[in-house]
């Protein structure tokens, strides 16, 4: 089965091609490619096939019925497909499900309606996500389409985890609750770990890092996620690229007040201009603070210090939130390639049973190895994340069981 992966934003949208004969044996990418600034004139589109083969087109896209227009331009002119009938199914990222879904979902009229009224949770992003699903179905509407939540994989949490410790009513009224994001990546390292030690019942209790410009980390129990880092918005948890993480309600209402109840300026702040780069003051690149530390930038070593002790306290929790944990899984651009921040994260864990291998850590560069000593009873392993292959498995399940 062909099937076309979209994950559409404001401006942008990311695509690829995947050809799934049997979900997990026989999968095969095809081709990747990405559209960018959609709708600002000076539009750019271009894709790479699986033999390296690379494909641009200069065009104008104003709007994202355009943008799947030119995807299937690309994927006719890199003969990866002769016609556009070929695609057999349409999966999409979808960032918020709130509570309506637990699973990804073939879409029909009832699944579009509840994604809509999820809006109000992801503003910035369901919007969009519905944006490239309407354009692919007006272009395609005989194809079927699934939609694949980034929240679903935390939808486990039980409610002692995902409540917050303010009045009832905000969650009953509000929708106020922890959601989780990146679960499409918490879910694909987790399904892989168990795969990797052949463990058909997912019995095994690890703890997922997705560390890249937005971080989560999520406490997997027996294949569910039973706690996760970031909340109700994406805002919480870990330090990223350029959100705080964590910090105190209190803070927030101080600096309100400064800023003449500003909220704009306040979300600015929290969502562009915190985390890695408001400390570092330089830049919000993992790879550009390690360079300026070694250059002595003490605000630089700052913020890398930081980031590695934030993770390190959720390691911790998570362990004690699971009563231990089998292995703790890196992945993510820095997961997977800062080889200088796993070490750093897992210094001084010796007595929660983790202790890497210092060679086959430096060895370990965007692949999926252990990278743990033999002795150690928590596994530390890198596992490169792949929600798009994630999303295609779904869309195919979904398809089949109807």
């Amino acid at each position: 089965m062909k099937v076309l992966v979209i994950n559409c934003g404001s401006s942008s949208l990311r695509f690829q091609l995947l050809d799934i004969r049997r979900v997990e044996a026989d999968e095969k990418l095809l081709v990747k490619g990405l559209i960018q600034r959609i709708g600002e004139g000076e539009s750019s589109a271009s894709c790479t096939t699986a033999d390296g083969r690379s494909f641009n087109l200069e065009e104008n896209v104003p709007d994202h019925k355009r943008a799947i227009e030119e995807v299937f331009n690309l994927l006719l002119k890199s003969g990866t497909l002769r016609s556009a009938a070929e695609i057999e199914g349409i999966g999409h990222r979808m960032v918020h499900g709130g509570e309506h879904f637990r699973e990804s979902a073939l879409i029909d009229a009832e699944v579009e309606n509840a994604i809509e009224e999820c809006c109000e949770l992801a503003p910035l992003h369901n919007p969009h996500n519905l944006n490239g699903y309407r354009a692919a179905r007006e272009l395609l509407p005989e194809v079927p389409q699934v939609a694949v939540f980034d929240t679903a994989f935390h939808a486990t949490l039980p409610e002692r985890a995902y409540l917050y410790a303010i009045p009832y009513e905000t969650y009953t009224k509000d929708k106020v609750r922890r959601f989780g994001f990146h679960g499409t990546s918490h879910r694909f390292v987790s399904e892989r770990f168990a795969h990797i030690q052949n463990d058909p019942e997912r019995s095994r209790k690890i703890i997922t890092c997705h560390l890249g410009n937005g971080c989560s980390m999520s406490a997997v129990d027996g294949g569910e996620s039973v706690d996760t880092s970031m909340g109700f918005t994406p805002i919480e948890g870990l330090v990223m690229g350029t959100r705080p993480g964590d910090v105190d309600p209190g803070v927030l209402m101080y600096l309100l007040n400064r800023y003449d109840s500003d909220v704009a300026k306040l979300d600015a702040l929290l969502n562009k201009q915190s985390g890695l780069l408001g400390l570092s003051g330089s830049s919000n690149d993992m790879r550009d603070l390690i360079q300026k530390r070694e250059g002595g930038d003490r605000r630089a070593g700052l913020a890398v210090e930081i980031f590695c002790y934030r993770v390190r306290k959720y390691i911790g929790s998570y362990m004690a939130a699971l009563g231990g944990a089998d292995a703790v899984i890196f992945t993510g651009g820095i997961g997977e390639n800062a080889v200088e921040i796993r070490a750093e994260i897992c210094e001084g864990l010796q007595s929660l049973g983790i202790s890497l291998d210092p060679d086959k850590n430096r060895a370990t560069l965007g692949v999926e190895a252990e990278i743990s000593i033999p002795a150690s009873p928590c596994k530390v392993w890198v596992i490169p994340t792949n929600e798009e292959l994630l999303i295609a498995r779904d869309t195919v399940r979904c398809i089949r069981k109807t």
